[in-house]
């Protein structure tokens, strides 16, 4: 299929194709009839797109401040592949679409195939030709709604949550500053609810526009014309409500807002505009400045818009979806009508060059269209849509090891964010007697960037194709972690060799039917992502450190940090814990250091904290104490550890520098200087391909995999308990 793509570091636009996006539980899949582009937001991200690297740094001052505290916990070449990975992808455009269902997922029950839907959402609503959206993110088409008129539900929504921000009542009088999509739109909501407008806008075919469509009077920010409406309109006190709807750097928007408010007015901000409030317009006037985000309740949550999990309508009145709604019924009434707005209908094909158009300004337009062929007739009506079955792969049994290969090792990377763009497809990047086959993804985009950026031979949304492929020997499960043990035990059920990122399972559950996949298939060719016990520095420097005669005692300090708000790492509900995801290297790594696989697991965590602190008993009598913390600073280092026996220490700091002191001299590890963090990645690839290729032992026996995930799993019994917990079996 088809979708509209910006390389974000270079500028250029296109119209790719990228595979089918898989149709998910939860959502529906749906092929686009019209979708709209945003004048305003999408020709700013296609403008910013195009400045220099310092230009792009100052339009985005807040991802340069994560840029340095990435710095910080990684290291300057870590960071920067993971930036010029960012930088150097496809990136999505669009985020309101009217559409055809073709399929419907698991557990949706009020849309059918063939039904038309208006769609919303920068990551499901955009510019392609099929799309797959989550059930709060999609609304029926009322009957007698044109599918092109639809195609406006997010932006509508983005006025009419704006609208509600305001307040607006019955007989009162507005300023809208900024006539382009929203204002125009905002302008009509107003007046249908019994509020007068003045619109102001320094382009007159724009204000003219507003006029037509209800405003009382318009005209240009400089001119007295404007002033004069409100005091007419106003008795000379000023609007009750301003909304600022324009965008760029000047800040005459909110100096006017100020001036022609009423005392106590309200300044609701919808656009992107510069807000340097000049301090005493709004003390004295005691204005309320309040800011609209978005199209609703719901936004930036992930629960509600990829999980479905709806807000009680007795606490929460206006959601996204149901502000959706609400506008697409406000069309259906004739309370609203868009049809004026649209200037132009461009045919999807020729996407790229109505965006070069509108950036150079040969375009002047309020709204543009794009529409998708063959796209449902104005009436609304809409032709079905055929099922797609997916096959079921076969299950071979009694398979072992592999033997020894001629050929190049070809490989399937099902997923490929951030961790598997920036930390391991470059170490396998033309590697020799490595070939990157396949690259799987839920969204079509992402698996084209991959297959771009790192030359993969296919890119696609169907798992099923890739574990049924004979030609794959090897399956990278890279995707969020409560998908990765049934993944692996898919994939080891088709044959395949499995590297799986850290962790494994998340539950004991999930761990013993990795096992019973492995017993039923005859299948051990897994490997779990500890890359930190093939790091370089710490591997020399337990060779430096030498056997041990008695019990050691291991001091690991993980500054891990405090996340962002709204990172999937925080949903323990599908997640599970923040620990539970990635603690497992800790485990691994004090379990390499000691040779030997944890007896006990003892945990506590201070009363409403985050911090953990866990205990480690082996065999031997040894103990490694894990201290996990997220309160600690950005500028202290993100892991250090100590391992002390027989009158030694091991001394490593955050992979950049080791020591060995033997109670005489401290003996650096390669030297004394810092070196380029190395976590290990690269070596462990390189350990998983040569055991791929040549039928050998995992680098990593599965007894101690399924060790280090029991003892990491174990952590949250104890923190229960308050006890330590025994591993019964360990060895």
């Amino acid at each position: 299929m088809k979708q509209v793509v910006q390389n974000y570091k270079s500028g250029e636009l296109a119209l790719l194709d990228v595979p089918v996006p898989g149709c998910k539980p939860g959502g529906v899949l749906v092929r686009s009839a019209f979708s709209l582009i945003s004048t305003g937001t999408e020709l700013m991200k296609v403008s910013e797109a195009g400045m220099s690297m310092l230009g792009k740094a100052r339009s985005r001052p807040d991802q340069v401040a994560k840029v340095v505290q990435s710095v910080a916990a990684n290291g300057v070449p870590a960071t920067y592949r993971k930036v010029m990975g960012k930088l150097d992808s496809y990136t999505p455009l669009g985020y309101s679409l009217c559409g055809v269902v073709e399929q419907v997922g698991a557990g949706i029950d009020d849309v059918k195939v063939g039904d038309l839907v208006a769609c919303a959402g920068n990551e499901h609503a955009l510019h392609a030709e099929l799309n797959w959206v989550p059930k709060n993110l999609y609304v029926p088409v009322p009957d007698g709604v044109a599918a092109r008129h639809a195609a406006f539900g997010t932006v509508g929504s983005i006025a009419l949550q704006g609208v509600r921000q305001g307040e607006s009542r019955l007989g009162e009088v507005a300023l809208v500053i900024g006539l382009g999509l929203i204002g125009q739109l905002v302008t009509q909501l107003l007046n249908a609810s019994g509020v007068r407008v003045v619109g102001v806008d320094p382009d007159p075919a724009r204000c003219e526009l507003a006029e037509r469509l209800g405003a009382a009077a318009c005209g240009d920010p400089g001119s007295a014309s404007v002033e004069s409406a409100v005091a007419e309109l106003t008795g000379g006190m000023g609007v009750d409500q301003v909304y600022l709807a324009a965008g760029g750097s000047s800040n005459q928007p909110v100096e006017l807002a100020a001036r022609l408010c009423r005392d106590r007015g309200r300044v609701i901000d919808i656009g992107k505009c510069r807000l340097d409030l000049p301090w005493n317009a709004y003390y004295e006037k005691e204005l309320d400045v309040r800011f609209s985000r978005s199209y609703g309740p719901g936004r930036y949550d992930p629960e509600y818009e990829l999980q479905g999990r709806d807000y009680p309508i007795g606490y929460v009145r206006w959601t996204e979806r149901r502000n959706l709604a609400c506008f697409l019924d406000l069309i259906a009434r004739g309370s609203v009508d868009v049809e004026p707005l649209v200037s132009h209908v461009a045919g999807f094909e020729d996407a790229v060059e109505t965006y070069r158009r509108l950036e150079e300004g040969e375009l002047k337009a309020v709204a543009v269209l794009f529409r998708y062929a063959p796209a449902p007739d104005d009436d609304a009506s809409a032709a079905g849509a055929p099922e797609v079955t997916v096959p079921e792969v076969s299950r071979p049994s009694g398979r072992t090891g592999p033997a020894r290969r001629s050929g190049p090792v070809r490989l399937a990377f099902v997923g490929a964010g951030n961790y598997a763009s920036s930390m391991l497809l470059p170490h396998l990047t033309g590697r020799d007697g490595v070939e990157l086959s396949t690259v799987v993804t839920t969204t079509a985009l992402s698996a084209a960037n991959a297959q771009r950026k790192f030359g993969f031979g296919k890119a696609t949304t169907d798992l099923d194709a890739v574990l049924g492929d004979p030609a794959v020997d090897a399956v990278f499960v890279v995707t969020r972690h409560s998908s990765h043990a049934e993944l692996t035990r898919r994939a080891l059920l088709a044959g395949k060799a499995v590297f799986v990122e850290k962790p494994l399972a998340l539950t004991e559950e999930e761990l013993a039917g990795v096992l019973a996949a492995v017993e039923e298939s005859g299948n051990d060719r897994i490997q779990v992502g500890f890359n930190r016990r093939f790091a370089p520095l710490l591997r020399e420097a337990k060779e430096r450190f030498g056997a041990r005669g008695g019990p050691a005692s291991l001091r690991y300090l993980v500054n891990a940090g405090r996340l962002e708000h709204g990172s999937w790492y925080l949903r323990q509900d599908t997640e599970g814990s923040r620990f539970a995801g990635e603690g497992g290297h800790f485990v691994d790594t004090a379990s390499w250091l000691l040779d030997a696989d944890p007896v006990s697991v003892y945990a506590a965590a201070p009363a409403g904290g985050e911090d953990l602190q866990i205990v480690l008993g082996y065999p031997d009598g040894s103990t490694a104490t894990i201290s996990y913390v997220t309160s600690g600073p950005a500028s202290f280092p993100k892991e250090t550890l100590d391992l002390i026996a027989d009158n030694k220490v091991l001394r490593l700091d955050d992979f950049v520098r080791a020591a060995v002191h033997d109670g005489r001299r401290r003996q650096w590890v390669g030297s004394r200087l810092p070196k380029a963090r190395d976590k290990g990645q690269n070596a462990e690839l390189a350990a998983f391909v040569k055991a791929v290729r040549t039928g050998g032992p995992m680098p990593v026996p599965l007894e101690s995999l399924a060790a280090t995930t029991t003892a990491t799993l174990a952590v949250r019994t104890a923190l229960a308990s308050g006890v330590p917990v025994t591993l019964a079996g360990a060895r």
